[in-house]
């Protein structure tokens, strides 16, 4: 059974934000609230979490992750990144985007892309979660929360809590949270490419 915490979206508590990092270091999966709806991440290290986020979402090892972090002092750690993409990101983030860049060696294989040896790179615009990333100390491997068979991303805690209550070690109720996909911005191949429109606005980077 997971643990549910009531975390304010705009003052989260202290004590709460530090007891869903201690879970999230002890390998639990935990649900929590982003700019773009509800997302579900793991420790970035932890093979047995990931698997659990594949076997809840039904996704392959293929799959497109992301890399949470708390800010751009983290993105050139985890991703390759010239100095021209440095400054359209830093330039737009915390924000609703997802940047595609090469992926570093600090980056387990496991959470590449692949054939394309890319990550997904976000700076979230949600004091929630930016607060956990900030106690955390690293990125947070996550994925948005679409259930198999749905289209849409989960937006409400308390429906999440009874599809996955058993499946998840923490799900963080931070408010009710409407559908806003991220825009995806590809800067992997050295051009700068919209590859989905979503909530952020594209228009800096085309």
């Amino acid at each position: 059974m997971s643990q549910f915490f009531y975390i304010h979206p705009d003052n989260p508590q202290a004590r709460l934000v530090k007891q869903t990092c201690e879970l999230i270091n002890a390998g639990e999966v935990v649900v929590y609230p982003t700019d773009s709806g509800y997302a579900i991440g793991c420790q970035m290290e932890n093979k047995k979490a990931l698997d659990q986020i594949c076997r809840i979402r039904d996704i392959g090892k293929d799959h497109n992750f992301t890399l949470m972090c708390r800010d751009m002092s983290e993105l050139s750690v985890y991703a390759r990144v010239d100095n021209t993409a440095f400054r359209q990101i830093k330039n737009n983030t915390p924000g609703p985007y997802t940047f595609i860049l090469k992926a570093t060696k600090e980056v387990p294989k496991r959470l590449q892309n692949p054939k394309r040896k890319t990550i997904g790179i976000r700076v979230p615009d949600n004091a929630i979660a930016l607060a956990i990333l900030e106690e955390l100390g690293e990125p947070l491997m996550s994925t948005t929360l679409i259930l198999p068979n749905a289209e849409m991303a989960e937006s409400d805690p308390e429906d999440i809590r009874d599809k996955l209550e058993k499946l998840v070690g923490l799900i963080i109720h931070g408010g009710y949270l409407g559908e806003q996909p991220t825009t995806v911005i590809d800067m992997s191949e050295g051009e700068t490419t919209v590859i989905r429109h979503g909530s952020g606005d594209p228009s800096p980077f085309e």
